[in-house]
């Protein structure tokens, strides 16, 4: 993640505002529920699970929590940045964990 405080040392064409970076919501999923396409924007519908109570046991319910739609450049977009977002999590699982130490002397 970009440090707020540093400059990026090349600016791309857009810049984000800082102004909205803290009113985002974040949108959680555990899947995407169904896709599609309608007059050449791209449709996803992202769910999450949801645990209801049942007397002992547990009921799974799936509930939407996004309505994504974008184009086609921006889905290509968002395709690359989870593609590498995937490889930045795959390269951190190979690297070797030191072990620490019970006692140090």
């Amino acid at each position: 993640m970009a440090d707020p405080d540093t400059p990026a040392t090349s600016q791309g064409p857009v810049t984000i505002s800082s102004s909205s970076a803290e009113r985002a919501p974040i949108v959680y999923f555990d899947g995407a529920s169904c896709f599609g396409h309608h007059n050449g924007a791209i449709q996803i519908e992202l769910a999450a699970n949801l645990l209801m109570p049942v007397g002992a046991a547990v009921r799974v319910d799936v509930v939407q929590t996004a309505h994504l739609r974008c184009s086609v450049a921006a889905a290509l977009a968002l395709r690359e940045a989870l593609d590498k977002a995937l490889a930045m999590y795959q390269q951190g699982r190979q690297q070797p964990t030191e072990e620490i130490p019970a006692v140090k002397n």
